[in-house]
């Protein structure tokens, strides 16, 4: 499972990936300015989708957010988020996350977390 968290909206921008039976942290990317957290959850989502194709992996690939889930299913995000040297990491990472999709295939099952059901994801930072 991943999850992104933002201090502020757009602010500081962190994400990672747990094991959802274990609650074991597999990646965490330390927070970069200047970010929303729509390209956090976006980021986690493709940093997990090549984790669990690099280590050929065979477990589906949790998200609770649908705009995420939509971005990687369309290859392409769509924020409003200006473009200035506060946020060229995210941005940089944004578009290397767009031309890995779109230059893979994805084979990773990507299902959307049931928050109402389940609770919070795993890879829920706890800051709400």
């Amino acid at each position: 499972a991943v999850d992104a968290a933002c201090s502020g909206n757009p602010g500081t921008v962190e994400y990672r990936a747990v094991m959802v039976d274990s609650g074991k942290e597999i990646f965490k990317k330390n927070p970069m300015a200047f970010g929303t957290n729509n390209l956090g959850e976006f980021l986690g989502l493709v940093h997990g989708i090549a984790y669990i194709t690099n280590n050929r992996l065979n477990i589906p690939l949790y998200s609770d957010s649908l705009t995420a889930l939509s971005w990687v299913k369309k290859k392409r995000v769509k924020s409003t988020l200006f473009r200035d040297s506060t946020n060229e990491e995210i941005w940089g990472l944004v578009d290397r996350a767009e031309l890995y999709l779109k230059e893979n295939v994805v084979a990773v099952t990507l299902l959307k977390w049931n928050t109402e059901k389940w609770g919070e994801i795993p890879a829920d930072f706890g800051r709400k």
